[in-house]
């Protein structure tokens, strides 16, 4: 047996009320363009399970300067699947310059 949809029957005893005319009228978004960022070269980087970071410089592992955290607000960061050893890898990527380089 079919359903009844009740709601199509409330909807045609409501009477139908244009909008108020005290209501203020939304002002259109105004939205800026973002420059454009340019990254240069990934470097990978691994992270342990205390947080600290090591970037791979001439066959050892030596710390890095920005934890995961920092470069995520200035780079590009992504995590890579594989693990070495319990710690997790990622790619960073910096930005260049002044983002004029192509």
């Amino acid at each position: 047996m079919a359903q009844k949809h009740r709601d199509r029957q409330n909807r045609a005893r409501r009477p139908f009320r244009p909008p108020s005319p005290s209501a203020p009228a939304r002002a259109p978004v105004v939205r800026e363009k973002k420059i454009p960022v340019v990254y240069g070269k990934p470097i990978t980087v691994l992270e342990d399970e205390a947080k600290c970071t090591f970037q791979f410089d001439n066959g050892a592992w030596v710390p890095y300067e920005m934890s995961i955290a920092e470069c995520r607000r200035e780079c590009l960061v992504k995590e890579l699947p594989q693990k070495v050893n319990r710690m997790t890898r990622y790619e960073i990527r910096r930005p260049v310059g002044a983002g004029s380089e192509a």
